[in-house]
């Protein structure tokens, strides 16, 4: 029982130690660049055409979502009519 579990021991430590690192290029210069260029654009926009469709979105359902709430708070208020 105690064999196993330190030849267990042994393996998990030599697969972890020994896993090989992927190097990842440093893509934050490239960014700042983007971001610090004087373009005339909002920095919620500079990334792209991504940015601009979630930026819709986004405003998209917060209007639909306050017209909502204030429909939904408009038939709470009003009584309902005894039948």
């Amino acid at each position: 029982m105690w064999r196993s579990l330190l030849s267990l021991r042994q393996i998990s430590q030599r697969t972890i130690s020994t896993a090989s690192r992927r190097q990842l290029e440093n893509r934050v210069p490239e960014k700042q660049k983007l971001f610090q260029e004087d373009n005339g654009l909002p920095v919620y926009l500079k990334g792209g055409a991504m940015d601009g469709l979630l930026y819709r979105v986004t405003m998209g359902l917060t209007v639909f979502g306050t017209g909502y709430v204030l429909y939904e708070l408009m038939v709470a208020s009003m009584p309902k009519k005894q039948k």
